[in-house]
């Protein structure tokens, strides 16, 4: 059971991937498929269950655009 949940703002995301690469849980890849307003691929959770609610993806993102709710989901 998940022990946490990743929220991302995509609108402020810009695809640097510094929440990917940090994060121990590897729950974040970048939507290739999609576009944000500004232009680039957003991350998404595509391992939402493997998350744990360390919160590292969203201390790491330079944008202020991940959002981790901790406890059990």
């Amino acid at each position: 059971m998940a022990s946490g949940r990743v929220t991302i703002d995509v609108g402020r995301c810009k695809g640097c991937e510094l929440c990917i690469n940090f994060s121990p849980c590897k729950v974040l890849s970048l939507d290739s498929g999609t576009l944000n307003v500004k232009g680039y691929h957003p991350a998404r959770a595509v391992n939402p269950d493997d998350c744990t609610g360390c919160g590292i993806c969203a201390l790491m993102c330079p944008d202020v655009a991940i959002a981790v709710e901790r406890g059990s989901i």
